[in-house]
């Protein structure tokens, strides 16, 4: 199986090898039809502290690393 991959905004660069990457996607009401976007947000784990807030990057799911990490910054786009 394949791992997911994600792309989103860095919207918080201040803990140490993390970064809160936000992921937006369109979802559609189930009886209205109407289109609406819902944002989540995930840690992801970022080595070098290479990333910063502003970035557009992609995440890819990775193997528990901390309690809240289970995704790691692949590259910046």
């Amino acid at each position: 199986m394949s791992k997911k991959k994600l792309q989103g905004i860095v919207t918080s660069d201040k803990m140490q090898k993390t970064v809160v990457v936000e992921v937006e996607r369109v979802t559609e009401h189930p009886k209205y039809k109407r289109r609406y976007k819902v944002h989540k947000k995930y840690k992801a784990h970022d080595e070098n502290n290479t990333y910063k807030t502003g970035d557009t990057v992609v995440i890819e799911e990775t193997a528990p690393i901390s309690k809240d990490k289970k995704w790691k910054v692949i590259t910046k786009i």
